[in-house]
């Protein structure tokens, strides 16, 4: 992207100059002349630059950086044309800011659209190097590797083991408070960041991989899905999965269910999923709501600008002003909005709680260290998500301490408590769920598309009976846990450091697959001809990759991965879990007729994240409740066209 708009900036400039060379008489011509020359001559080095630095990192292989071994001094060389680029930057806008310069309009207005570009593209080099310049460098490699090996038990091995870990912890920390820049930061923020970031330094700790690397591995890895999933199943897989007529009832009850809290799960996402879904009505129907003033009945906390969020909330849901008990739109770190309502159509007090729609939300889902949750006459003790867990944490003093659920059950004491919603606030209505369980034993909980690392076993296994969680299709989210994304990297490291083929064209091959379609590329790899006991072990070119011997590399080991505990304890979703799938669709000119099939399973099909394009939009609200919309609608003209048959009998 830098080649192109250099070339095109140089060809631009040159024209420019061609065309007005003989007409530098004016007032400071002198000075643009020059300016214009050596812009072209510096452009020109540029040029060259960064095509030699894009034609030695298109050889060789991924694992093999032989051929490239040019690279780092061409890198320099490219660093060094830095320096001339920003002074000639400056003399550019000092150019164009003097007022003694009376030359034609076309011409200052092209040198001040070059400068402008010059120093926007200047900024954002500097900002991408901050963010993905890592300060160590090699030193991470030779400590983590040769210091541990040598001699850990000495203080001066030690030292620089530490040294390296707390370095590494800063540099994530600074790439996270820079992308974090625009949110008020105190000091759950910065317990925060820390958090995050030793959980990012352990992670990406031992492999030596690039996002470019890491793009190429999930293309291969997709590919190489789809052609498993052409391979035909075993008849045991699909028979395992064929419901009696009780469960079909069961699931017939809860998918309908499902359906009509979905609703109240997508309107506490307020005026974006609204106006997302209605781009072309939402903002007129709003507007005639904006100047009502607000519900006396209802408490409402937080900032809601012309009544936006409200409004919304009402045209999803359906309910009346006087239907709401409390709504709140505050929003921090392990803070969510949330609102309490009442359901007369289900009888149901509905809480409903949001999900992940801003930096202090993302925060708090990547908050993923594991902590205890004990709860009295519940189990012994539990994993559970730490960040996810203070959510439900604030929600559940809001509500027990504030007496809002009092004040609820005071106007409708006959109704049932049910907890709903999606994404993060689908895990946080889980953790909540188990919270009250205690104090409401026939609360339920519907959790729609929720994190995978949740819940420890003994805590997903005991949520079985009052929380139903609802997936669609390949939902990346449901599928996070850290024992899942450690997969994920060694199945990465694996298929990228053994293709044989450059990664350009793993990357363009790639793209035209995602956007055009067609079979799945074979690209030949170091594992052809191999035997199977060969491939438990892990090869040459995979640990060129690694820095260190990972955790989750021990499962490329025989008996290794035995004696040693996980880095990361296994936390799961939460209750049961209703599993949505695309059976078939037809595309039409202007839509799509999408056929879903749904059906219990367990947790272990969401034990590996499956790459596919769909992998973010199964997990979107719209498309959780269009599926749901669509298995409600068809169990309903099946039933209406079994009561016709069955009259027509009687006749």
């Amino acid at each position: 992207m830098r080649a192109s708009s250099s070339g095109s900036g140089w060809i631009g400039i040159l024209a420019l100059y061609t065309v007005h060379k003989g007409r530098f008489n004016c007032p400071g011509g002198g000075l643009l002349h020059s300016y214009l020359l050596v812009l072209l001559i510096l452009l020109a080095s540029i040029i060259c630059a960064l095509s030699a630095l894009v034609y030695v990192s298109m050889q060789g292989t991924i694992s093999n950086p032989g051929p490239r071994k040019s690279l780092p001094k061409l890198l320099y060389t490219r660093l060094l044309l830095y320096l001339p680029e920003f002074i000639w930057a400056v003399v550019g806008a000092v150019w164009v800011s003097d007022s003694s310069v009376h030359c034609e309009k076309t011409v200052i207005n092209v040198v001040i659209g070059t400068v402008i570009a010059s120093w926007v593209i200047i900024i954002f080099t500097i900002i991408g190097v901050l963010i993905v310049f890592d300060p160590l460098g090699g030193k991470k490699t030779f400590y983590l590797t040769d210091s541990v090996n040598r001699n850990l038990e000495s203080s001066q091995s030690g030292q620089l083991l530490y040294n390296v870990k707390n370095t590494a912890t800063r540099v994530w920390e600074k790439r996270i408070r820079l992308l974090c820049c625009c949110i008020v930061q105190d000091d759950d923020h910065r317990v925060a960041f820390t958090s995050i970031a030793e959980l990012f330094r352990t992670y990406f700790s031992d492999t030596d991989l690039v996002p470019s690397d890491i793009a190429a591995g999930l293309i291969l890895l997709h590919q190489e899905q789809d052609k498993m999933e052409s391979c035909p199943k075993e008849p045991e897989e699909v028979l395992c999965h064929s419901p009696s007529s009780l469960v079909t009832d069961d699931l017939d009850i809860e998918l309908e269910n499902a359906a009509h809290y979905m609703l109240f799960a997508a309107a506490a996402y307020g005026w974006p999923y609204y106006i997302y879904t209605n781009p072309f009505t939402a903002l007129c129907k709003l507007n005639g709501d904006c100047c009502g003033n607000r519900p006396t009945d209802s408490d409402i906390t937080g900032s809601d600008r012309h009544n936006f969020h409200f409004g919304s909330i009402l045209k999803i849901t359906g309910l009346q002003y006087r239907d709401f008990i409390h709504i709140s739109f505050h929003n921090k770190i392990y803070e969510i909005p949330f609102f309490v309502a009442l359901d007369h159509k289900k009888e149901a007090i509905v809480v409903a709680v949001r999900g992940t729609l801003s930096f202090e939300d993302i925060l708090t889902d990547l908050s993923a260290d594991c902590e205890d949750l004990t709860l009295e006459d519940v189990l012994e003790n539990g994993f559970v998500h730490k960040g996810i867990t203070q959510a439900a944490n604030y929600i559940y003093r809001k509500l027990i301490n504030d007496g809002i659920l009092n004040q609820a059950f005071t106007i409708a004491p006959e109704y049932k408590l049910v907890i709903v919603g999606h994404s993060l606030g689908g895990g946080t209505a889980s953790i909540l769920a188990i919270m009250l369980r205690n104090s409401f034993p026939t609360l339920r909980c519907y959790a729609f598309s929720p994190p995978g690392g949740l819940l420890s076993k003994s805590l997903a296994d005991y949520t079985k009976h009052f929380i139903v969680s609802v997936i669609v299709g390949k939902d990346l989210v449901a599928r996070l846990s850290m024992p899942n994304m450690e997969d994920l990297k060694r199945r990465i490291v694996r298929i990228v450091a053994n293709c044989n083929r450059p990664k350009y064209q793993i990357l363009l091959r790639g793209c035209w697959y995602e956007v055009f379609g067609g079979d799945p590329d074979n690209f030949p790899t170091e594992l052809d001809g191999r035997n199977q006991d060969a491939l438990t072990q892990p090869l040459l070119a995979e640990e060129s990759l690694m820095v260190h011997r990972s955790p989750s590399y021990n499962a490329l080991e025989d008996e290794s991965h035995l004696n040693s505990p996980p880095q990361y304890p296994r936390l799961y979703l939460p209750g049961k879990i209703i599993h949505i799938v695309e059976e078939s669709s037809s595309r039409r000119l202007c839509s799509s007729d999408i056929k879903y099939t749904a059906r219990w399973t367990n947790e272990t099909v969401f034990s590996s994240i499956l790459i596919s394009p769909k992998m973010i939009t199964d997990h979107m609200p719209d498309v959780v409740l269009k599926a749901l919309n669509s298995l409600t609608q068809e169990h309903g003209s099946c039933i209406s066209c079994q009561t016709r048959e069955c009259n027509t009998n009687v006749v």
